[in-house]
């Protein structure tokens, strides 16, 4: 059975944007939170992009290999201009969670679905036994209050960015976590924690 992973970047004071993010400045002010993945000196074995400290290639290949799909929502995906009609992860299904049409320059790669419980059916339809991940602070706290997140991982990025996109809007509730583990390298620090449902 595949696992629904929360998977994002975070400044320390907890947001995974700078200021004014948008498809013509991408993630704003916020850009720093994603040099760890480019200017390292190992490949990753799974997207060949990826450039990181050997300390998060070890981390990250695995969860990468283990992907089979992708929800996130509008607005991640017009701020990443819809990843060029692809999608942010090499040969995972892309699904698109909007209460708007799909723009003309969707590709058939690129599921539109318009309810969190159809883009969750939709990503295990195609993921089959592999993960699913979500991108987007909203879409995750969606997915939280709905009770059907697995794990969440915060790549914790060293800086405090005072303002931007929050990884979490507001809860009705507690939700218990545990830490599974914890991966500190000199750029960002992995941090995967359990849901307690």
């Amino acid at each position: 059975m595949s696992r629904i992973i929360g998977a994002m970047a975070a400044s320390v004071d907890g947001f995974v944007t700078g200021r004014d993010p948008s498809p013509e400045q991408g993630l704003g002010d916020g850009d720093y939170l994603h040099e760890w993945y480019f200017d390292g000196d190992h490949q990753s074995t799974v997207i060949p992009e990826l450039r990181m400290s050997e300390e998060s290639r070890r981390f990250i290949d695995p969860f990468a290999a283990a992907t089979g799909a992708v929800i996130v929502g509008r607005k991640t995906y017009e701020d990443s201009q819809g990843w060029g009609g692809a999608g942010p992860h090499p040969t995972a299904a892309l699904i698109v969670l909007s209460h708007r049409p799909a723009p003309a320059e969707a590709t058939a790669s690129q599921r539109f679905t318009t309810t969190l419980e159809e883009a969750v059916a939709a990503a295990r339809e195609a993921a089959g036994d592999e993960d699913i991940n979500l991108m987007g602070g909203s879409l995750l706290t969606a997915a939280l209050i709905a009770g059907v997140v697995d794990e969440i991982v915060v790549h914790q990025v060293p800086i405090l960015l005072g303002a931007g996109q929050r990884l979490f809007q507001e809860l009705p509730a507690h939700i218990r976590l545990t830490l599974v583990e914890a991966v500190p390298t000199p750029r960002v620090l992995h941090l995967r924690y359990r849901v307690d449902h």
